[in-house]
């Protein structure tokens, strides 16, 4: 079934190829959910006007009743959990595109009719890579093993969410193909280990042993590729690579040992596993650390600096809107100075924003240091939507509550941005304000600098999705209703450096924020300069 499939994820590729990046955002895919209940039950229909030929798609069609079942009775919890939310990916990219191609055999005019008219919201094969480097993402900023994810053993979680020997499979082709070889070797290395333990695949184990070794030999480990390789020639001998890469491996080993001056060491009896080799560096200098922080790891947190932080009520320095119900305000950190307020929206005003943004979510996007033009980035993650207050009576209540407990004005400030995330949805350690080798940022806007940030937490997450300072150590988690808030910019004008910060990954849940970006220009005497360039 798996062949004649692949023609008809083509085929629907080919029809529609405008819907991308339905990954980025929880919010817009449970949309899917319910998609895919309807295309079961067109199925349904299907199977009983030609029950006979269709013996095995009915199979499929049972397993799916299931499935949808559990999904449509909570969309989006169903798909807080990543590896759902990558199958949901997989399954309308691949898998439901080869049963059309099945049913085409011999039309049903009601079933393909169906299909067509859902098939433009379909995900694509960007949807679905991107989901699969999602889990990897996932995988390597929370430290999990691939049998974690395999298994549905996420942290808190246990979940009948399972990947299957093919699956295994995808995710470590996923990464082949884009020549990361770490991935790679730790997902055909998981598909291999299901395979040996019974589980029925379409794919043979030749093939799992032709990507694993040949990744492993790029992983810089000769001894374990040479192995890996020789078992593949023993199931396969005629395989057309096998045995000149295994003359080819040998050669290389017997010169490096040479040159080394090394003696011949026994393979590596232990199985390869997170840990085995070395992740590779990327662009992120404070990839450590960020990770770590998001895992509630390396957190600076002395005694020292929680003694210096309180919780207090706040009247916005004697604000009228205030006075008879002040702000609850909580000290997060003390330098920089960061203070979350309880109990800023409502469940409603929450439920409001979240209706007015959904259907304007599109890919989230960074504004080029260069040019000033927004552009989308794989190191951000999700999908947001801008809301201006002639869109809801709740998005003027919103600025204005801003404007009130911050003491600043809200006037020369950017939209209300909302922001979904998607299946592992993330934005690494940035700044919010321009530096120096970036003047033109937000020359268009004319309202100078991104003097502070604040960011409403719409959401709880259940797991990931916290928001941390990899400079100084410090880590904030979502609680839904509260806000939190921070200068980007000194009293003088230069920017605060230790505020770069990072959304972490969600690795359980659905995160939705809004953030308000206010600017330097009308705070001349809401915020005069300081007497120092750090002041």
């Amino acid at each position: 079934m798996r062949r004649f499939l692949s023609f008809m994820s083509w085929t629907v590729l080919c029809c529609w190829t405008t819907q991308a990046d339905v990954f980025t955002s929880i919010g817009q895919m449970t949309d899917l959910v319910y998609t895919e209940k309807e295309l079961v039950q067109s199925l349904r229909a299907y199977i009983k006007a030609e029950e006979s030929k269709l013996a095995a798609v009915k199979s499929w069609a049972n397993k799916l009743d299931d499935l949808t079942r559990i999904s449509t009775s909570d969309p989006e919890g169903y798909l807080a959990h990543p590896v759902n939310a990558y199958k949901l990916m997989k399954r309308l990219n691949t898998e439901w595109s080869e049963l059309e191609t099945l049913v085409l055999q011999n039309p049903s005019d009601e079933f393909i009719s169906n299909m067509s008219m859902h098939r433009q919201f379909f995900p694509d094969e960007e949807d679905e890579t991107g989901a699969a480097k999602a889990l990897m993402r996932l995988q390597d900023t929370y430290q999990l093993d691939s049998e974690a994810f395999s298994k549905g053993k996420l942290p808190g979680m246990h979940s009948n969410a399972m990947l299957t020997v093919d699956d295994c499979f995808d995710m470590g082709k996923t990464a082949y193909n884009d020549a990361d070889y770490y991935h790679a070797v730790l997902w055909m290395q998981q598909s291999l280990k299901q395979l040996d333990a019974g589980e029925e695949a379409v794919v043979s184990k030749a093939d799992i042993l032709d990507y694993l070794s040949y990744s492993v030999y790029q992983m810089g480990d000769l001894p374990r590729a040479i192995e890996l390789t020789r078992r593949l020639v023993a199931i396969d001998p005629s395989h057309q690579r096998a045995g000149g890469n295994l003359r080819y491996f040998e050669r290389l080993l017997v010169k490096q040992r040479s040159e080394q001056k090394e003696e011949e060491k026994p393979v590596s009896e232990e199985p390869i596993q997170l840990g085995t080799y070395d992740r590779p560096k990327d662009h992120l200098p404070e990839r450590e650390t960020y990770e770590a922080l998001c895992r509630g790891e390396g957190i600076k947190m002395t005694e020292a600096r929680r003694s210096r932080l309180f919780c207090r009520y706040s009247d916005g320095k004697r604000n009228p809107h205030l006075l008879l119900k002040p702000a609850m305000e909580e000290d997060e950190w003390d330098s920089p100075h960061i203070v979350r307020y309880l109990d800023f929206l409502s469940h409603e005003e929450i439920e409001k924003i979240k209706e007015l943004a959904k259907p304007r979510l599109a890919r989230a996007t960074v504004r080029d240091p260069k040019t000033g033009v927004l552009t989308t980035a794989n190191y951000r993650v999700s999908k947001s939507a801008w809301l201006e207050e002639d869109d809801g009576p709740v998005i003027a209540r919103v600025n204005k509550r801003i404007q009130d407990i911050t003491g600043l004005t809200v006037d020369t400030a950017e939209l209300l941005q909302v922001a979904n995330y998607g299946v592992g949805g993330q934005y690494e350690p940035h700044y919010d304000f321009s530096r120096k080798d970036e003047p033109d940022a937000f020359k268009r806007l004319g309202t100078g600098n991104r003097v502070a940030t604040f960011l409403n937490y719409m959401s709880d997450v259940e797991a990931g999705g916290a928001t941390v300072f990899p400079d100084f150590g410090a880590s904030i988690w979502p609680r839904k209703g509260t806000a939190v808030f921070w200068y980007n910019l000194f009293k003088s004008g230069e920017g605060d450096y230790r505020t770069r910060h990072a959304a972490c990954p969600v690795l359980v849940g659905s995160k939705w924020v809004s953030n308000k970006w206010i600017h330097e220009r009308g705070q001349e005497f809401l915020r005069p300069c300081g007497l120092t360039e750090v002041d």
